[in-house]
C-alpha cells in the first residue's frame, strides 16, 4: 500500500477578475429585465476586475479557496435566477420585481467577493 499526499491546492481555473466581470454582465442583464436605468458604459468594471485579480493573486490559498467557493455558489444561483426570470417573461408574467431582488443580491455578492480578497 502506498501513501499518496493530497494534491496541492491550485487556484481556480478561471481568472478571479474574469469571474467578477461575468457576474457584472449577468447583473447588467438582470437590471435590464428589472427596468433599471442602465449607466453609460464605463471602464469601472474592468478596473474592478483588475483589482480583484491582483488581490486574488496575492491572497493566501485559503482566501483563494473561499473566493472560488463564493464565486461558484454565486454563479450557480445567479444562473438559476436568470433562468427563472426568463421563464416568467416567456410565460407573459412580469419579472421586474423578481429581477430587482436578484440584482440586489448580485450586488451584495459582488461586494462580498471583492471583500473576500480585500480588493
Amino acid at each position: 500500500m502506498t501513501h499518496q499526499s493530497p494534491p496541492a491546492y491550485m487556484p481556480g481555473l478561471a481568472d478571479a477578475g474574469g469571474q467578477v466581470a461575468q457576474l457584472r454582465q449577468v447583473l447588467a442583464l438582470v437590471d435590464e429585465i428589472a427596468g433599471r436605468q442602465q449607466a453609460p458604459m464605463r471602464h469601472d468594471g474592468l478596473d474592478e476586475a483588475a483589482r480583484v485579480s491582483a488581490a486574488y493573486a496575492h491572497a493566501c490559498p485559503i482566501v483563494q479557496r473561499r473566493f472560488d467557493r463564493l464565486a461558484t455558489e454565486t454563479a450557480g444561483w445567479a444562473a438559476a435566477g436568470v433562468e427563472a426570470l426568463l421563464r416568467l417573461s416567456d410565460g407573459g408574467r412580469p419579472a421586474g420585481a423578481a429581477a430587482s431582488v436578484l440584482g440586489d443580491a448580485l450586488r451584495g455578492a459582488l461586494a462580498a467577493l471583492a471583500g473576500t480578497v480585500r480588493a
